[in-house]
């Protein structure tokens, strides 16, 4: 970059849900959002060599290399055809030669009821029939699987990895803290609130909804100045208001105090926080995160109650991912890592014998969701990231997630089952049709019967 300074939304590609500040020298990337302020920018990388560019190689590449699911029912079919119709002719020459000789009737009788009592059609629809029934459901539960492979694949999962930014969390930063000292918090609120209204920056929107969805109404502010990597000045209702950085009070000689310590509190906890001054004197301070969704530490307590570890991914820093992680109840993180980084982490695990899941929304997500064994996509999140995925969960909920698995477990259930009943209808059928016991007419009756149960 080489003129300018501005906070520039960077979630896309590294998973920070916070703008990150930027001014001459640093390095932007294309398909960033530039959040406030005018940049002057040098492209150092175009075409294939640009980041997006990069992380749509490494998405091809991993689909490309997914193996097709061999469906055994579909085996078993293709060769249990022509061995009842070998066992049926046997039979007939058994009959005819040996057991009734000469008597074309009986024997042709005892070669019909083996074809009629066998079942190939038990086999062959005992893996689609479940698959509709368990796809079906599954979308009544917004779980959208791309294919019966991956319904039956997902039963397998034993790996989930979480993307933090818009899958754990919410994805955009709101107000979580306000704490005033020596000044009443209604108009600490009203006046931070009223400066921070004419302000660009993403933080600023976040305080100015937190505030105003308390019912606060807030009054115009005069004289306004956004100062760049510090924070904010302005005037409202007669009074001087400073909302910013620890430099920002130090610019102007105020003492923070204790406030510091209480800042830093905050930041570990991963949250970003600003401090204000009325009048030259320190007020209070106020705070914004990125908070996770309401259901996500219940469904990551439903992945550990299936057995499931789970990992949560991003690329945000140690400190937040942490903080996000134990509010979530997560006991694995994987902090600061990239797109292709992303990658990397699911093969890793998938190297180490684990079937892995990886669930994002972003299109940083995108080559993780296409290298694991079934990605997830969030309905809410972008198309690039659902096209990756394996597995769409339109609720943006992820309890969507133990949704999906159980479902894949309880069809594969059924898949078994019905393989079961139709290979043991077919080992006692045959047998007692070949020896003579069973008619034509009940053949027919036993092998409706088995159809329809399928159904």
């Amino acid at each position: 970059m080489l003129e300018g300074t501005s906070a520039v939304d960077e979630s896309m590609l590294t998973g920070e849900s916070i703008p990150i500040e930027k001014k001459a020298g640093d390095i932007v990337i294309g398909a960033t959002v530039n959040k406030n302020g005018r940049l002057k920018i040098k492209a150092t990388k175009v075409g294939r060599e640009t980041a997006l560019a990069q992380i749509i190689k490494v998405v091809e590449e991993a689909q490309g290399s997914k193996a097709p699911i061999q469906r055994v029912a579909d085996v078993i079919s293709g060769i249990f055809v022509p061995i009842v119709v070998g066992i049926a002719v046997l039979a007939f020459l058994v009959w005819y030669f040996w057991v009734t000789p000469g008597d074309f009737a009986q024997s042709l009788e005892i070669a019909i009821a083996i074809l009629v009592i066998a079942c190939p059609c038990a086999l062959g629809l005992a893996t689609p029939t479940s698959i509709m029934a368990g796809s079906g459901r599954a979308a009544e539960l917004g779980v959208l699987f791309k294919g019966g492979e991956h319904l039956e694949s997902t039963h397998k999962i034993d790996t989930i990895i979480l993307d933090k930014t818009g899958t754990v969390t919410k994805g955009k930063p709101e107000l979580t803290d306000v704490e005033v000292q020596g000044i009443d918090e209604p108009l600490f609120e009203r006046l931070v609130g009223a400066a921070e209204k004419n302000s660009e920056h993403p933080l600023a929107e976040a305080i100015v909804a937190g505030i105003t969805g308390k019912g606060v109404v807030l009054p115009d502010a005069h004289d306004f100045e956004a100062i760049p990597g510090y924070g904010i000045r302005a005037v409202v209702e007669g009074h001087s208001v400073l909302v910013g950085t620890r430099k920002l009070m130090s610019q102007y000689s105020i003492s923070i105090g204790e406030a510091d310590t209480r800042m830093s509190q905050l930041e570990t906890e991963g949250k970003t926080a600003m401090l204000a001054a009325v009048d030259g004197q320190y007020a209070g301070l106020v705070a914004v995160a990125d908070t996770i969704k309401e259901t996500s530490r219940e469904a990551v307590a439903r992945l550990k109650g299936m057995g499931i570890e789970v990992i949560m991914i991003t690329g945000d820093n140690e400190r937040t991912a942490q903080a996000i992680a134990k509010q979530a109840g997560i006991d694995h993180v994987r902090a600061e890592v990239l797109p292709e980084g992303k990658a990397e982490e699911v093969k890793k695990l998938q190297q180490q014998g684990k079937k892995v899941a990886m669930v994002g929304d972003g299109i940083n997500d995108a080559p993780a969701l296409a290298m694991a064994d079934i990605g997830m996509a969030i309905g809410t999140g972008t198309d690039v990231a659902m096209e990756a995925a394996d597995v769409t969960l339109m609720k943006g909920d992820l309890n969507s997630i133990p949704d999906a698995i159980y479902m894949s477990r309880k069809t594969m259930a059924n898949i078994r089952q019905n393989l079961f009943w139709a290979l043991g209808y077919n080992s006692l059928g045959i047998p007692v049709a070949a020896i003579g016991l069973l008619a034509p007419w009940v053949a027919g009756a036993a092998w409706h019967s088995v159809r329809y149960r399928l159904f």
